[in-house]
C-alpha cells in the first residue's frame, strides 16, 4: 500500500495575479491525483493537501518553484487524499478571514507589524525568563473557542469567538486591555492566523506581542506532550483531531455524560453545522445530539 501524507502551508507574500495562481495551484493537484483546500489572496497562499507520498513531494516541489513561495515553510503530518472530500481551489479577500483586509499590510517578507515569532524552544526561555523576573507569559488562543475544549496551553486565554470573522470585536471590546503591557503569546494550529491576529493586536497598543513559529504543529513535533502544551489538536478534515503522543491526556468533556472526550459530532439534523463533543455512547442518543439552537426551533 502505498504511503499518504498530508502537508500545511502558507504564505505572506504579494501575489499580483491570485487568479493565475489558483489556475496553476489547480493543474498541479490534477495532475498527481492530490486533493485539499488553498485558499489565495493578493496576500499570498493558505493550503492543506493531502495523497501519495510521492507526489505530494512533487507538488511541494514544484510550487516552491515560484520565487514568492520558495522559504514557505512545510509542515507534514498523517493523513490522505482521503480525509478531503474534492479539490478546493479559491481566490478569495483574505487567506484567512477575519474581516479586515484593510488592515493588513504585507510586503515580499511576509506580515509588516506583527508579532515577533517564536521558535518552540524560544518560547520555553521567555516562559522561563519572564517566571524569574517574576511576572507571566499570557498563552492567546488566536482559534475558534471551541477548538480549545479538546486542546490548549495550559492556563491559555481562549477567546470568545465562534469564527475568526469575531476576533476584531473581541479585541475592540476592551476585555483583554489589561494585557496591553504584558507579554503575549499568540497561538494557533499551524501559525497563519496568528500572523494576522498578532499584527491586529500590536496596531491596537498591544506592546509586548509574540506568535508561535509553525503554531502548535510545530510545537507538538518538538515537546509532543511533554511541554506546556496538552490535550488534542482540532483540525479541519474527517480527522477531526490529532494527538502528538500516546500520552495525550484527554481534557474534552462529554455534553451528556462529563465523560472525557476528544471526538466531536454534528447536530443530529442534516442541516446544522454546530459540533459539540459526545463520548461513543452518547453519541449514539439522536435526541441528545439535537444542539440547543435545533431543540429551541422544534418547539
Amino acid at each position: 500500500m502505498a504511503i499518504e501524507r498530508i502537508v500545511l502551508y502558507y504564505a505572506f507574500t504579494p501575489l499580483p495575479d491570485p487568479e493565475a495562481v489558483r489556475l496553476w495551484q489547480r493543474s498541479l493537484l490534477e495532475r498527481w491525483g492530490l486533493r485539499g483546500r488553498i485558499i489565495i489572496s493578493k496576500d499570498g497562499i493558505n493550503g492543506t493537501v493531502g495523497g501519495e507520498l510521492s507526489a505530494v513531494k512533487k507538488y511541494v516541489k514544484a510550487t516552491r518553484e515560484l520565487p514568492a513561495f520558495k522559504k514557505m515553510d512545510i509542515k507534514w503530518s498523517e493523513g490522505s487524499a482521503a480525509d478531503f472530500p474534492r479539490i478546493s481551489v479559491k481566490v478569495r479577500d483574505e487567506i484567512v478571514t477575519f474581516g479586515a483586509p484593510g488592515e493588513l499590510e504585507v510586503d515580499e517578507n511576509g506580515v509588516v507589524g506583527g508579532g515577533t515569532h517564536l521558535r518552540p524552544e524560544e518560547l520555553h526561555e521567555l516562559v522561563e525568563a519572564k517566571e524569574q523576573s517574576g511576572s507571566k507569559v499570557h498563552f492567546f488562543d488566536g482559534r475558534n473557542a471551541f477548538e480549545a475544549q479538546i486542546g490548549k496551553f495550559k492556563d491559555a486565554i481562549v477567546p470568545d469567538v465562534d469564527t475568526t470573522r469575531d476576533f476584531v470585536a473581541e479585541l475592540d471590546s476592551g476585555k483583554y486591555d489589561h494585557l496591553k503591557d504584558q507579554p503575549v503569546v499568540t497561538y494557533c494550529t499551524g501559525g497563519i492566523r496568528c500572523e494576522v491576529l498578532s499584527a491586529l493586536m500590536v496596531k491596537r497598543g498591544f506592546q509586548e506581542v509574540y506568535q508561535m513559529q509553525g503554531g502548535i504543529v510545530r510545537y507538538g513535533e518538538k515537546y509532543g506532550d511533554a511541554g506546556l502544551w496538552e490535550g488534542s489538536l482540532y483540525v479541519f478534515d474527517k480527522r477531526m483531531h490529532t494527538e502528538f503522543t500516546e500520552d495525550a491526556v484527554t481534557i474534552g468533556e462529554c455534553v451528556g455524560c462529563q465523560g472525557p472526550t476528544n471526538k466531536f459530532e454534528n447536530c443530529s439534523n442534516p442541516s446544522c453545522r454546530n459540533l459539540r463533543l459526545f463520548c461513543e455512547d452518547c453519541a449514539q442518543d439522536e435526541k441528545l445530539r439535537t444542539c440547543p439552537d435545533c431543540s429551541m426551533a422544534a418547539v
